[in-house]
């Protein structure tokens, strides 16, 4: 019955319905649901760990409720978000209700598409990566799929890793270096997949080429449906969900540093590369995306088997109120920096 808890992973679909149903300040009901409610929730509640014995995590790991929890999503999602635009597009809204749905549809993308395509991207099974690149369509981000696995996973904590954050780097200047980096590195591993296979750039291998038809036809269809006005609101929601994403991204690697070794390659990814929380409500939301330095440490993992390292640096606080709290970088920086585990042995090349 304690695995139930993962239902709490659709609070942010149903604070998001509430969005689009709604009038007035409830068309807010997902960001005050994200970043008042939950940073509350997590204060009061306490956190807590439980160990699992070889024979309980290979039965969690086969147990396909936790799949179907993930699987889910998708039509929530698409269905959530295909009324969304409706009601963005129909012309009765106020300007302030029309920004509250906006934010409360970029918040489902970043948690429950972006998120959820995350995990299942770390998957063997090929349809199991078939959703997760539809799941980052409307996020207008496919390219993360091969970033995320052949670029980031590799070179995390180091300078080559654009979705590493630098110590004292403010999350606005990140914004713009790791979306940009990412997409230009995204191409270089293209490239690379496509050289090692002996493949041209036309070649239907070229996973890049059918990210950018595949967006373009999804921003073409809200053009055929609402007009200039549905591609508007899809692109900005979309922009809002990655940003969130690279938000998440600048809190949990903030600052770490992998060392560099005598033979020009980097040490091994260790649990203390990834800034870990084991705050109990952002964990369920987010479906353990929180136990990162774990997640870093063995990417192939289910999220339902996934540990609190207690080794690993901790966030003060869950992923909304660090999300908050790196939006006013003086702030970010005097709570943070002193937390950053020094290591006199290798260059803080990250400053």
């Amino acid at each position: 019955m304690s695995d139930l808890k993962y239902l709490f992973a659709y609070s942010i679909p149903l604070a998001t319905l509430l969005s689009v149903f709604s009038s007035g300040m409830l068309t807010y009901s997902a960001p005050i649901y994200a970043f008042i409610v939950i940073p509350l929730l997590e204060l009061l509640l306490n956190d807590f760990d439980i160990s699992y014995s070889d024979a309980k995590k290979e039965k969690r790991v086969n147990n396909i409720f936790f799949d179907l929890l993930l699987y889910f999503n998708i039509p929530f999602v698409f269905g959530i978000l295909c009324y969304g635009f409706y009601i963005l597009n129909s012309g009765v809204l106020l300007n302030y209700e029309t920004i509250g749905i906006i934010l409360s549809l970029g918040i489902l993308l970043a948690t429950n598409a972006i998120n959820v395509a995350h995990e299942l991207g770390h998957r063997t099974s090929q349809s199991e990566r078939i959703l997760s690149k539809l799941l980052l369509l409307p996020c207008l981000y496919m390219h993360f799929y091969l970033e995320h696995n052949f670029g980031h996973h590799k070179n995390v904590a180091t300078p080559e890793d654009p979705a590493t954050s630098r110590l004292n780097q403010s999350v606005y200047h990140f914004w713009v270096t790791s979306v940009f980096n990412q997409y230009l590195n995204a191409w270089r591993i293209q490239n690379r997949l496509l050289k090692k296979e002996n493949k041209g750039f036309l070649s239907f291998k070229n996973d890049m080429m059918w990210y950018t038809l595949f967006q373009t036809a999804y921003l073409a269809i809200w053009v055929i449906t609402f007009g200039t006005t549905g591609l508007f609101f899809a692109i900005i929601v979309g922009i809002l969900s990655f940003v969130f994403l690279e938000t998440i991204n600048y809190i949990e690697h903030y600052g770490l540093v992998r060392k560099k070794l005598p033979s020009g390659r980097y040490e091994r990814v260790q649990t203390h590369h990834s800034w870990n929380s084991n705050h109990i409500i952002g964990r369920i939301v987010l479906y353990e995306l929180t136990r990162h330095s774990d997640h870093h440490f063995k990417a192939s993992k289910k999220y339902q088997i996934l540990e609190n390292k207690k080794e690993s640096p901790q966030l003060p606080f869950g992923y909304p109120t660090s999300i908050l709290l790196s939006l006013v970088p003086p702030l970010w920086f005097l709570i943070m920096n002193s937390r950053i585990p020094e290591d006199k042995s290798n260059p803080i090349f990250l400053k």
